[in-house]
């Protein structure tokens, strides 16, 4: 996997090839074993063009594809019209399927939307801030998730004393943590990616801001500390649950360890899920793309991260976010 938020397609690609051994080892599909075809599209939307591309040239009719929200809108729409059924376990904008209107696009993750308005309800209810600012990437994802939290707020009646996009990919935002200390904010929402949320949050500590970091699941990764260091302590951010912590999901957490690969990151059960919807959908109706997508469409899936049932559109009916809090040392503690 290569681009700078590489470490989101490694857990894409964990969970997935971890559900296909399984599935391998128990017979795959009616005795057929599933064939993992690996492609990056660096979370770049004209590389996700390509790789949709290559897809359809290597003949493939079923996907888990992208976990970046502005790559997979534009991939969505290559899959749409070719009949692919693709399974995005990752990318949260609500473009992904709003803009389609089609029938085999889904994803096992919650949207945006619905992820804005209850950050927006904890940095209100739990943070209790009395002055906030917004910050985003300037990319689908961020800029998207950023107005999101910004309407809630607005309907909570909350101070917004800032909101304004950065450059990703910049390597100093001291301007931006300037003008933050001028306006001194109780909290600081950003819309966006680890690399820029870890550069923040040390030039941040490094410029004497002391604030409240909050961010969406994008910003969160392993690679955090490693940008920021003792700087993420405090941090809270939205993510999915921990599946990999479930009691029902030990033994498949022991199936990851053994492939030597973690499975308590942001993606890893949402991609083993999707698989598992995939393979249920095959076993009943056979691998034609079009039942398979009816399929989907009209039945509920026991899965990793609970039962699960899609809406007109592919989205989940049901999908639960929480907060985990930072330690100095990166550790993750649930506080809602």
């Amino acid at each position: 996997m290569a681009g700078s938020t590489a470490e989101y397609g490694t857990e894409l690609q964990a969970g997935v090839l971890t559900a296909i051994e399984k599935l391998n080892t128990a017979g795959g599909l009616n005795g057929r074993p599933y064939e993992p075809v690996l492609i990056d599209d660096a979370c770049d939307p004209k590389q996700s063009i390509q790789a949709a591309h290559q897809a359809i040239q290597s003949g493939i009719k079923f996907a888990v594809a992208h976990i970046c929200s502005d790559a997979t809108i534009a991939a969505a729409k290559i899959y749409e019209k070719e009949g692919i059924v693709a399974i995005t376990p990752g990318a949260t904008a609500p473009e992904v399927t709003d803009a389609l209107r089609g029938r085999h696009f889904f994803r096992t993750i919650g949207r945006d939307d619905l992820q804005g308005a209850y950050i927006a309800s904890v940095i209100v209810a739990r943070l209790k801030a009395k002055k906030i600012a917004l910050l985003h990437d300037g990319e689908a994802y961020g800029a998207n998730m950023a107005q999101y939290v910004k309407n809630s707020l607005e309907k909570f009646g909350a101070p917004i004393a800032l909101s304004q996009g950065i450059k990703a990919g910049a390597k100093d935002y001291s301007d931006v943590i300037t003008k933050l200390k001028s306006i001194a904010p109780d909290a600081v929402f950003f819309g966006g990616y680890t690399p820029e949320m870890g550069l923040l949050l040390r030039q941040a500590k490094e410029q004497g801001l002391q604030t409240r970091f909050i961010g969406s699941e994008g910003v969160y990764s392993p690679s955090l500390m490693d940008i920021a260091g003792a700087a993420v302590e405090g941090m809270v951010f939205a993510s999915p649950i921990d599946f990999s912590a479930r009691p029902e999901n030990q033994a498949i957490v022991e199936t990851f360890r053994k492939a030597r690969r973690p499975a308590n990151g942001n993606y890893q059960m949402t991609a083993y899920a999707a698989m598992q919807v995939l393979h249920e959908s095959m076993k009943a109706v056979g691998p034609d793309p079009k039942k398979v997508a009816d399929y989907m469409h009209a039945n509920r899936f026991g899965t990793v991260i609970g039962s699960v049932a899609f809406d007109g559109k592919g989205d989940l009916k049901n999908f639960d976010f929480v907060v985990f809090e930072l330690d100095k040392n990166g550790e993750r503690k649930l506080v809602r």
